[in-house]
């Protein structure tokens, strides 16, 4: 029964081919693709001012330079979202519950911004592992913490997203099994604890949306650094 509740994690195949490039597709799908007329209609009105309002706020603490990544940036978050709440539908597979995946995402992203900051402004960059004021003979130890902490940041934004998106899954699929063994048993009680699934279904969504949002946002705190 323990084994059977990881199996929605497990990637999907069909006569042994993945089907994960199909779920991660098929978001792009879904886009509505602007028309040539010069009044849209109210999906893509209301996409496009989300996406304006989003780059806006994510672009404000950056300067010029870090405003060429807004496309990249925005496109991602539109992605993740698209992704993360598909995966709440019944029979659906969620992309985002991998770690290797996350980790794509995350390690090219953050190499890019960290490549940026060396190359744009070496001295700056090497300056955020030694803060300034530093007692002398701390200095080789807190060179070696901001280093780690420098490499351990891809792989936290991966595990963040993975483990709070599986975490989510996993207590939905748990309290909807609990729903269907105390119905026969416990109608009331069966009840109760269907309200609870509900609202916890409603929390997902929101997390589904504030976790990529926040997968962005520390990418764009990097970059920030760097530029």
């Amino acid at each position: 029964m323990m084994a059977s509740f990881f199996d929605q994690f497990a990637s999907p195949s069909f006569l042994g081919i993945p089907l994960i490039a199909v779920a991660i597709a098929l978001p792009w799908v879904l886009f509505p693709t602007p028309p040539s007329r010069w009044i849209n209609n109210r999906l893509i009105t209301i996409q496009t001012w989300f996406i304006n309002r989003f780059t806006n706020q994510l672009m404000m603490p950056l300067n010029v330079e870090g405003h060429k990544w807004a496309l990249l940036l925005a496109s991602l978050m539109v992605f993740l979202i698209t992704i993360n709440m598909l995966g709440l539908l019944p029979y659906t597979f969620t992309p985002t519950t991998q770690l290797s995946l996350n980790m794509g995402f995350a390690v090219p992203l953050w190499l890019a911004t960290v490549i940026i900051g060396m190359r744009n402004q070496p001295t700056v960059a090497l300056g955020h592992l030694l803060p300034e004021g530093t007692p002398i003979p701390l200095i080789p130890v807190l060179i070696i913490i901001e280093t780690i902490s420098l490499f351990i940041r891809p792989l936290a934004l991966g595990v963040r997203l993975t483990a709070n998106l599986t975490a989510g899954h996993l207590l939905i699929q748990l309290i909807a099994t609990a729903v269907f063994v105390l119905l026969p048993m416990m109608p009331t009680v069966a009840i109760l604890t269907a309200a609870v699934l509900f609202l916890l279904t409603l929390l997902e969504v929101a997390v589904a949306m504030i976790q990529a949002y926040v997968f962005v946002l520390l990418l764009s705190l990097y970059l920030q650094e760097n530029v």
